[in-house]
């Protein structure tokens, strides 16, 4: 799913990985780390009936991707979603997450 910088109307990044706190991008720019991003996701349809979702996220970290030195992994950490985009979300982590709990600072989406 392709992730938007709601702020600038471009692209950001292709969704890799989601868990309830967070998720990951596969970017083609590196992303300023501690830096909050107003984003919007293409939802598919199956999951809601608005074909996007607006929320914030903050970067927490960001590294050149390791078999791609051409592309950079970044971890957000959910910072303000309202209630139906939450739903919304959480069926997504549902549907595509590998692990529904959430991530703490051990877990390597937060290092």
């Amino acid at each position: 799913m392709r992730v938007f910088d709601d702020r600038l109307d471009a692209p950001l990044g292709h969704l890799t990985d989601i868990s309830v706190g967070g998720f990951q991008l596969d970017c083609q720019q590196p992303v300023k780390e501690d830096r909050a991003f107003q984003l919007r996701i293409e939802v598919p349809p199956e999951l809601s009936a608005q074909p996007f979702m607006h929320f914030v996220a903050r970067c927490k970290w960001c590294r050149v991707d390791p078999i791609d030195a051409h592309t950079y992994n970044v971890g957000f950490r959910i910072e303000e979603m309202t209630p139906e985009v939450s739903t919304v979300f959480k069926r997504m982590v549902e549907e595509f997450g590998s692990d529904t709990r959430p991530k703490t600072t051990d877990d390597y989406l937060w290092r």
